[in-house]
């Protein structure tokens, strides 16, 4: 058992309403949750089980205690496993006091009080789901659990008074062409999951859907920045910002992990003694029109706005140029025979790296040549930024969040 300082942490293997309804009465406990996919195979659970320790499991059968399992500390509200887009596999604490600090935030930014209902439609293991169900309990809120997305679903909830909802680019996208009107009706739509296109915003505004874009990560019990500007109490700064203005994007804030489970030394590396954590993201500051440029430590005031540039370790260096894959996955999705798209760097020998356009063509037209999507992208691109390579590919590998998994893309035949 558990000493009076720790609590239990029970692995949840259920559909999404019933992971739900668990996750609750594992927080009226005390307890913490430890979401699992369950859809991953055999094998994909076990390494999950192996790599985060819980002390039970929950699942079909029932609950049972499992051996060599190891408490959290008391006051931690989940543990969430998560491999990003690296592919290293770890847990990340999250607590009881993040997740009131979100949900305040959250209903602060949106204006929402306790009777605004949430739709969650997102997966239950990820963290983007489960902040769903997590605020809306921690605020009093109600909350609605579907098993997974679908359009017609989600438009009906809509319909019958359900306020927010929390999406990821390809939902929305996929909600607007079944049911614009499902969209419209939500008094708020927030959307997250990396880089979004703004022809996706601009039509789901024209539509006359209200949608903000969020940034956050599992370390952060998800979105902390709507619209660019941070949620109550989340500081932000840049580290080591070039002339461009664009740096690694720094986070303080009562939402932040409490650390990486059973790993002291990733947690330091990632959080400071002062306590800001290193996203690995890179961005900038934009000044909103009459503003004041950001202050050194805290970047993210009402008087400017955060604008997410890239993953760290996806900027393309090709001869010497630093080049982003979302600025140029931006340009080139807007092409009309490409349906999906995703740029990464490969190894050049002239140029170190040359940018590839990793491209999902759209049905029944031919597949966009090489030429055609320079030709189509000149206009907005720098002739470094161009792609010199074009890899026809049936999908694009994506976390469940929606981020694109660039080292599961296809290497050089």
């Amino acid at each position: 058992m558990p000493a009076h300082d720790e609590a239990e942490a029970v692995a949840v293997l259920l559909p999404a309403p019933e992971a739900a309804r668990a996750a609750v009465a594992l927080w009226e406990a005390g307890d913490a949750v430890v979401p699992l996919d369950p859809a991953a195979p055999g094998p994909d659970v076990r390494r999950s089980l192996a790599a985060l320790r819980p002390t039970a499991l929950l699942d079909a059968d029932g609950r049972r205690p499992l051996p060599n399992g190891v408490p959290v500390k008391a006051g931690v509200a989940a543990v969430v496993g998560t491999s990003g887009t690296t592919g290293e596999r770890k847990g990340v604490e999250l607590t009881f006091a993040g997740l009131a600090a979100s949900g305040a935030g959250v209903a602060s930014a949106l204006g929402a009080g306790p009777d605004g209902g949430w739709l969650c439609c997102l997966p239950l293991h990820l963290v983007a789901g489960l902040a769903v169900v997590g605020r809306a309990w921690t605020t009093g809120a109600p909350v609605t659990v579907q098993a997974g997305f679908d359009p017609a679903g989600v438009a009906e909830a809509a319909r019958r008074g359900t306020a927010f909802v929390s999406l990821v680019p390809t939902m929305l996208r996929r909600l607007l062409d079944a049911k614009p009107d499902g969209a419209a009706a939500f008094d708020h739509i927030l959307l997250g999951g990396g880089s979004i296109d703004p022809a996706l915003l601009t039509r789901a505004r024209g539509a006359g859907a209200t949608v903000s874009t969020t940034y956050g990560m599992t370390e952060t019990w998800g979105g902390i920045v709507h619209d660019g500007h941070p949620l109550p109490g989340v500081e932000l700064r840049l580290d080591g910002p070039g002339a461009d203005g664009v740096g690694e994007i720094l986070v303080r804030a009562p939402m932040l992990m409490l650390g990486y489970r059973l790993w002291p030394q990733g947690t330091a590396a990632a959080v400071d003694a002062d306590g800001w954590y290193r996203t690995g993201d890179l961005g900038r500051f934009d000044p909103v029109p009459g503003g004041r440029p950001p202050g050194d430590a805290t970047g993210g005031g009402s008087r400017h706005r955060l604008r997410v540039v890239d993953r760290l370790g996806d900027i393309v260096n090709t001869g010497g140029v630093k080049v982003s894959p979302t600025e140029v996955e931006r340009v080139l999705a807007a092409h009309p025979a490409v349906a999906d798209v995703c740029v990464a760097g490969r190894p050049d020998p002239e140029w170190g790296q040359r940018v590839v356009a990793f491209v999902v063509p759209a049905p029944s037209v031919d597949p966009p040549d090489l030429a055609g999507l320079r030709a189509f992208a000149r206009e907005q691109l720098a002739a470094a930024k161009l792609p010199r390579e074009v890899v026809v590919v049936p999908a694009i590998p994506r976390t469940g969040g929606g981020k694109p998994l660039r080292r599961l893309l296809p290497g050089p035949s």
